[in-house]
């Protein structure tokens, strides 16, 4: 067996980051009032994170690469009759790559729909101003009435998932992206995952967090 470094620190952060501002989300939403001020709060964080993962994608980790799990057709089908490739036991398999690119377009979707949304009661985006009536009340149903529960879908696959891969295959995938590391029994490579790729993640971390920032700022220089 070898040991090979899967996911990178940054890559680490990001998930569990995810994990919790997406809780909080569901959570505040559901509480209202008052708590919606912090759901505004953590949907501009989730934007912030999606960005980051999306510009982390192509410059990331060996393993957090969009191209090291962007299979075709052939390759999926494959997997399904047990065919799978060695590496595809290292980051993402085939069907773990369409479970990460679904949350991470369902998830922006989810965000860029709330900056356009208005319940006329507690909520209101900050990019209201900038679109019709008639588009604010479209980015409104689909926010409340249809994206969140595809969220809460996708959010419960992947916890089966999960467990189907732990119990069935004997395969655990919470612990490498805790520790980073995993047991492999081919020799594959490592993640880059150095101070310098650290710091460069830093880095992007901040652009996005104020790409987000000029965003919402871009609503209230419009009139809102």
């Amino acid at each position: 067996m070898h040991t090979v470094r899967v996911w990178d620190l940054p890559t680490r952060l990001f998930h569990w980051a995810l994990v919790v501002c997406v809780i909080g989300q569901i959570v505040t939403a559901n509480v209202g009032g008052n708590w919606m001020n912090w759901h505004l709060r953590l949907g501009y964080t989730v934007l912030t994170l999606l960005l980051f993962r999306l510009v982390w994608g192509f410059v990331g980790g060996h393993w957090s690469r969009f191209s090291s799990f962007l299979y075709g057709p052939t390759a999926v089908l494959n997997y399904l009759r047990g065919q799978a490739r060695p590496e595809h036991r290292v980051g993402h398999n085939p069907l773990g790559a369409f479970s990460v690119f679904g949350l991470l377009t369902i998830l922006l979707l989810q965000v860029g729909s709330g900056l356009f949304s208005d319940d006329e009661i507690a909520f209101t985006g900050p990019l209201v101003s900038l679109v019709s009536g008639d588009a604010v009340s479209l980015a409104t149903s689909y926010h409340k009435n249809v994206g969140k529960f595809i969220v809460l879908a996708l959010v419960v696959l992947h916890l089966l998932a999960i467990g189907y891969y732990r119990f069935s295959k004997k395969e655990n995938l919470v612990r490498p992206m805790i520790v980073g590391d995993k047991q492999v029994p081919t020799a594959v490579p490592s993640a880059r995952d150095s101070t310098q790729s650290r710091l460069l993640a830093l880095g992007v971390l901040c652009l996005c967090a104020l790409v987000v920032y000029g965003l919402v700022g871009l609503g209230a220089t419009s009139g809102f």
